[in-house]
């Protein structure tokens, strides 16, 4: 299998030059309980960490260096990720996927669309760099599925948006358009929305199994257990991934203004420079709600995501510090016993 139709370029070529001799390049297909599925130039192979791996774990669509024992030894840098929040109660990132070019958002139109949670996902995608395309599944059982599309094109005006039926071949066939031979694309959506539906059209074939969803609700059990990597007949790589129930972006507040580019540019007519838009005299964003020309539920969101991502910095900031403080701690030590041995000698 050619290296390059797996997304290998230059980039990664150069940092495996600085590899240890006799590791073989491979991108990461799936991982399931520590043992990962390796595509190589020879196929594919099974792999491990070493136990005395640090650093960040090989996610799918790693690059990584294996030696002929089928020990990882050395991961690539990443061109981008795409990461949340780890649900819980830990404030820790989870990458659910490495060196993506595109993400495929999908939200199904049976009782499971939710503009607030479409932010959410967009927020995600924005952060990691790649390109997010909505994918709006379900059309066939949606009421009004242009009042969807409307949503979306409110939300978010620049970013494309496509409305289909996952079990019409020719409409998942549109999805093509936006990924070219080589590149890698990530499907990000909740249980049920038709995720691995899509990928089987795309596929042509039964590789995921799914099941049907409640009607009452909407909900689906989770068809997808694992990230897992597909090479697709047009040439391009597509990730599934299992349904998210839960979502915080892993963001920093600089990711708003390509998911609340209106509310970023209503700010700026505020009289006060650090309005919060939370009843300051003067507010612009107030004022657009008071005349209808903003909805009151996105300034909700915006302001939710906005205080989570500077809760994260402020997080992040604080763990920078912890971890400056520990590594003098360790110099000041190594100091003291090193002019401990000096005496003794």
């Amino acid at each position: 299998m050619e290296l390059s139709l797996l997304g290998w370029n230059e980039h990664f070529a150069e940092a495996f030059s600085g590899c240890e001799p006799a590791l073989s390049p491979a991108r990461v297909a799936s991982e399931t309980r520590g043992h990962y599925e390796l595509w190589t130039e020879e196929g594919s192979r099974t792999a491990r960490l070493p136990g005395s791996w640090k650093g960040p774990t090989p996610v799918t669509g790693d690059w990584v260096g294996f030696n002929s024992d089928h020990i990882i030894r050395c991961l690539l840098p990443r061109r981008n990720k795409v990461s949340r929040k780890k649900a819980g109660r830990a404030f820790e990132e989870q990458a659910l996927a490495a060196n993506v070019d595109v993400v495929f958002l999908v939200a199904g139109l049976d009782h499971d669309f939710n503009a607030r949670r479409l932010e959410r996902y967009l927020m995600t995608a924005w952060e990691s760099g790649a390109s997010p395309v909505v994918v709006l599944n379900k059309a066939d059982l949606a009421g009004d599925p242009m009042e969807a599309m409307r949503c979306v094109k409110a939300a978010a005006p620049e970013v494309p948006a496509v409305l289909l039926t996952a079990l019409s071949e020719p409409d998942v066939a549109r999805l093509h358009r936006y990924v070219k031979p080589g590149e890698t694309a990530v499907l990000l959506g909740s249980s049920g929305a038709g995720k691995s539906t899509i990928l089987n059209r795309l596929l042509r074939a039964e590789a995921q199994r799914t099941q049907a969803v409640r009607e009452r609700d909407s909900r689906g059990r989770h068809t997808t257990v694992g990230r897992q990597m597909f090479l697709l007949p047009q040439g391009w790589l597509l990730i599934d991934t299992p349904g998210l129930r839960e979502l915080e972006p892993w963001v920093g507040a600089g990711a708003a203004p390509g998911v609340f580019g209106d509310i970023v540019e209503l700010a700026r007519q505020c009289r006060f420079r650090d309005c919060l838009h939370r009843g300051e005299p003067g507010c612009a964003v107030a004022r657009a709600i008071e005349e209808g020309l903003l909805d009151e539920a996105r300034l909700w969101s915006f302001q939710k995501l906005r205080d989570g991502a500077e809760r994260l910095e402020r997080m992040q900031d604080l763990q920078a510090a912890r971890e400056e403080r520990r590594k003098w701690k360790q110099i000041h030590k190594a100091m003291r016993n090193s002019s401990k041995w000096r005496e003794w000698g």
